[in-house]
């Protein structure tokens, strides 16, 4: 005879590192009643990356079945700055930023949440608190317990600096859980002692505490490093779907199996040559991003760039004015394509820019305007501007 809150609890814990404790999940399911799931996002960048979208699938699951999804944007803990992972100390964002990519976070989340059943909360409702009240969640943990963790432990034995902030921070997550009632938080697996000392706090404050699913890190599009923005490895989820395609196009080898199992749920065919995997792996996510159509074109686009190495047939023009007859290579890149002067000369160094399929080099950094008026000029791989002068 099945037994539904077993099943489900098993299905819900597919792809995650550690469901924690052993059962409880399955526990609270029994209890017949929606569950508050809770996830807490340090607004620290703009923009949601694949690899937000393994944490966030999984909530859509959740939701899918029923319950809650509490989405805690920490516009006060990013302030503290989160120590998971960090052998140094994270700086810190004006006000003005947190709550700029506060907006935009949220507003992304929801092309993978469902808005309707996704309560959201940002802890500064909570953590401008009274002193009396900090001494209390101060009390309920001991410096000693808190820095067991992996991070903390290495920066001492490197004698690295760690501030006294940076020990509040996991109280001030575990207060989280307290103010939103959380029965389930979900992270990486970086957050994994945060999770678990979340729910000390509860206990603390006479609350059941909460189960926690650790999820896996994405690999970024080096095979290597977590995928990240600051890393440069990242593929955002407002990309263009061409971007996407091409950056997926990329994907080592070995990091694969991984993208498989955490963005597609399905284990890669071992018996498919890799161009082919990689290419089904590249059209399915430009096709849940954007949509079939644009993931067709996306794919003709890459094909007709890096296959038959022909130029797009659609090229955005670009107006440049020229200083005494000639263009500032350096600036036209930056006016182009938005990169900065030193990338644009590192691209420049490695062979990275061309005009009209051409390599252009250090030796190019003014390029006479009759050269560069009607040509294509190309950054990377995957852009491309053709330029005019007036």
């Amino acid at each position: 005879m099945s037994d539904p809150a077993a099943e489900t609890a098993r299905l819900l814990a597919r792809n995650a590192v550690e469901a924690l404790p052993d059962g409880a999940l399955e526990r609270q399911l029994r209890e017949g009643r929606p569950l508050r799931v809770k996830l807490g996002i340090d607004p620290t960048a703009p923009d949601i990356h694949l690899g937000h979208t393994v944490v966030l699938r999984k909530l859509r699951e959740f939701q899918d079945m029923g319950h809650t999804v509490v989405l805690i944007i920490g516009d006060y803990t990013a302030r503290v700055g989160d120590p998971s992972g960090r052998s140094v100390i994270r700086p810190l964002l004006s006000g003005e930023e947190i709550d700029a990519n506060a907006e935009t976070f949220q507003r992304q989340a929801f092309s993978v949440l469902d808005p309707v059943r996704t309560e959201v909360r940002r802890n500064s409702e909570w953590l401008e608190m009274a002193m009396e009240e900090l001494f209390h969640l101060a009390r309920t943990s001991t410096v000693a317990q808190i820095l067991e963790r992996d991070d903390f432990a290495a920066r001492q034995r490197a004698r690295e600096p760690i501030s006294i902030l940076e020990l509040l921070y996991p109280l001030l997550q575990g207060y989280d859980s307290v103010k939103v009632r959380s029965d389930v938080e979900l992270g990486g697996t970086d957050q994994k002692f945060n999770l678990l000392l979340a729910r000390d706090v509860q206990q603390a404050y006479g609350l059941p505490p909460q189960s926690i699913l650790t999820m896996p890190i994405l690999p970024g599009l080096d095979g290597v490093q977590r995928m990240s923005k600051s890393a440069g490895n990242y593929v955002g989820v407002t990309e263009p779907a061409e971007e996407v395609f091409g950056k997926l196009m990329s994907v080592p080898d070995s990091a694969m199996p991984s993208y498989h199992d955490l963005l597609l749920d399905e284990p890669l065919e071992p018996t498919l040559p890799p161009q082919e995997a990689k290419r089904a792996l590249a059209e399915a996510l430009t096709a849940r991003l954007h949509g079939e159509d644009a993931a067709r074109d996306a794919r003709e686009r890459f094909d007709r760039i890096h296959v038959r190495h022909e130029a797009p047939e659609e090229i955005e023009e670009l107006t440049l004015s020229s200083d005494d007859g000639r263009v500032h290579l350096p600036a036209a890149l930056r006016e182009a394509f938005g990169i900065s002067s030193s990338e644009g000369r590192r691209l420049l160094d490695q062979g990275g820019v061309k005009l009209d399929g051409a390599t252009l080099d250090r030796g190019d950094l003014d390029v006479p305007a009759d050269r560069l008026d009607g040509a294509v000029l190309q950054a990377g791989k995957r852009r491309f501007r053709r330029i005019r002068i007036p």
